[in-house]
């Protein structure tokens, strides 16, 4: 038992000592360079977004520094999505809107919207975003100069995240704590030919144009649930860099809008952050969640304090990351 015990708690300890790295190593944004966000072409892939996509275009259109174009794909959507951009459209000549082609089989939905969006923008840099992403008003000109000036082949943000039911607060938070814990975000920059050291956030995604159409990631990845950190696997094996940033608060979203989608996202984004390996997810499950056990049975209550303690400073730091 004290065997099993030290294994948690070394993994503990080395859980604490990643997130506070993370903490310690956080990446600067530039002042944001007009010339370099002229040249960017944003993409949405929308499907019945009629609520939330108006509230992104808007806050795209009050950027500080416009971009080259914005390009909506409407994927088939049952509401009126294509009018409300239509619309807006008519009086904003950067921005445009088409109907998605039909499904090809083999392809996800959205993997199949960002590969069509791709072939139509004309752009030195490709910047992908959910349609229910919140940008604040300088929120994407620095990350978009910060990506030029590291010159990656992507750039992934996770964007402060919006809970507002219960099974999004239950599940949301599980996921930035499994990211900040078990990987250095600056080594996914550093080390550039490691796949174990991969991920990314497919509600924004920035991608250096030249590099995306010779590789075609969501091509490559068009049948994949979880495509972001799959594309940014590929990135990794094509040696081409990529970024991954954290706690921007003014680049939000509200991943999900009930328990079940939260429970269902949750349990699929887990699977694809350790690789589909159910073995490795469920390890981490026992090692996390019932780890406190172990402890407790192998060295009693002082035990539990320093479990709990550590486990404690492994949520601050978290927290202000």
């Amino acid at each position: 038992m004290e065997i099993i015990a030290g294994i948690v708690i070394g993994f503990m300890l080395l859980q604490m000592g990643i997130a506070l790295y993370n903490l310690r190593h956080p990446y600067t944004l530039p002042p944001s360079d007009e010339q370099i966000i002229r040249q960017t072409s944003i993409l949405i892939p929308a499907r019945n977004e009629e609520k939330t996509l108006p509230l992104l275009l808007n806050d795209l259109l009050r950027q500080s520094h416009l971009p080259l174009e914005i390009i909506v794909c409407d994927d088939h959507s049952d509401d009126r999505t294509y009018a409300i951009v239509n619309k807006l459209a008519a009086v904003c000549p950067y921005l445009r809107i088409f109907r998605s082609e039909d499904l090809p089989a083999g392809w996800l939905g959205k993997n199949f919207a960002c590969h069509q969006l791709a072939r139509q923008a004309q752009g030195r840099y490709l910047l992908f975003l959910d349609a229910d992403v919140r940008i604040g008003e300088v929120g994407i000109g620095r990350v978009i100069t910060l990506a030029h000036k590291l010159q990656t082949g992507l750039l992934s943000v996770f964007p402060r995240q919006i809970m507002l039911s219960a099974g999004e607060k239950a599940t949301v938070p599980l996921m930035t704590y499994i990211l900040l814990t078990l990987l250095p975000l600056s080594l996914v920059y550093k080390v550039a030919d490691q796949s174990a050291l991969a991920a990314a956030n497919g509600q924004f995604m920035l991608f250096e144009a030249d590099s995306y159409h010779r590789l075609q990631p969501h091509w490559k990845v068009r049948s994949e649930a979880v495509e972001d950190v799959a594309i940014s696997r590929l990135y990794k094996k094509a040696a081409l860099s990529v970024a991954c940033l954290t706690g921007i608060p003014n680049i939000s979203c509200r991943m999900y809008t009930s328990r079940q989608e939260a429970l269902s996202g949750f349990t699929r984004n887990i699977a694809g952050f350790f690789g589909g390996s159910l073995i490795l997810a469920t390890l981490f499950w026992l090692l996390t969640g019932w780890g406190w056990l172990f402890v407790g049975l192998a060295f009693s209550w002082p035990g539990l304090f320093f479990y709990f303690g550590i486990r404690g400073i492994i949520r601050i730091l978290v927290a202000q990351t």
